[in-house]
């Protein structure tokens, strides 16, 4: 029977579950355990690789490889398509765009996408609905440099969200969570009053070290996101 990187990571975790290795324990070489195994040293550097990744062990070079005194929990959230979160409610999805316009970057966005004076941004403003009510207010900036094919979207029928997916991959992101006061502007696409509370995701997505946009997401009081980790 061929021995697989899962089975040797499941072993391990069992072991860390049952105490046989205690958070601090410096756990045995990658060549002692792939011959414990009767494996090979690769498969036992993956299952070790995802255990790091997990927050489960802690890897140092040249010190070894430690069961964590407090695992690292990572929560971890998709980015949807909102057309299809909305059409996962069982409601009617219905987009329109507000705003697309091309400019340089303004001062405040420099230093959040990493990008220099003169630079130019694609700007859309678009509102998403669900059965008829204020879902979503999406403002995003996005990056032509990364994804040059932006100037020429109109964005007319579909938003950028579902076009970027498509489009362009990411390596990471930022995301922060927020409540905010309407402005009058946003009120006035939200049907609520200005001064009202809302919720807000804030989300900036690289591709290597290069910012591909930034993207504030606006909803009604009562929306909920959840994640696990």
């Amino acid at each position: 029977m061929t021995v697989t990187f899962k089975d040797v990571k499941a072993d391990l975790l069992d072991q860390i579950a049952r105490g046989v290795m205690a958070p601090g324990t410096l756990m045995p070489n990658e060549m002692d355990l792939a011959e414990k195994y009767g494996c090979a040293r690769a498969t036992v550097n993956r299952a070790m690789r995802e255990l790091a990744d997990e927050g489960i062990v802690e890897r140092k070079r040249k010190a070894g490889t430690r069961v964590r005194k407090a695992p690292i929990r990572q929560a971890r959230f998709s980015i949807p398509i909102v057309r299809e979160e909305i059409e996962a409610q069982r409601a009617e999805y219905r987009y329109a765009l507000i705003d697309r316009s091309v400019m340089d970057v303004p001062d405040w966005l420099l230093g959040r996408l990493a990008l220099e004076p003169g630079q130019q941004v694609v700007r859309v403003v678009c509102m998403h609905w669900a059965d008829g009510i204020p879902y979503q207010h999406e403002e995003r900036w996005i990056n032509p440099e990364v994804v040059p094919s932006v100037l020429k979207a109109d964005f007319a029928k579909s938003g950028p969200n579902e076009w970027l997916l498509a489009e362009v991959p990411f390596s990471n992101a930022e995301i922060s969570f927020s409540a905010v006061e309407a402005t009058q502007d946003i009120a006035d696409h939200m049907g609520c009053f200005a001064g009202n509370a809302l919720f807000r995701t804030e989300r900036t997505t690289w591709l290597r070290e290069t910012a591909v946009t930034l993207v504030r997401l606006t909803y009604r009081r009562g929306h909920r996101m959840t994640t696990k980790y």
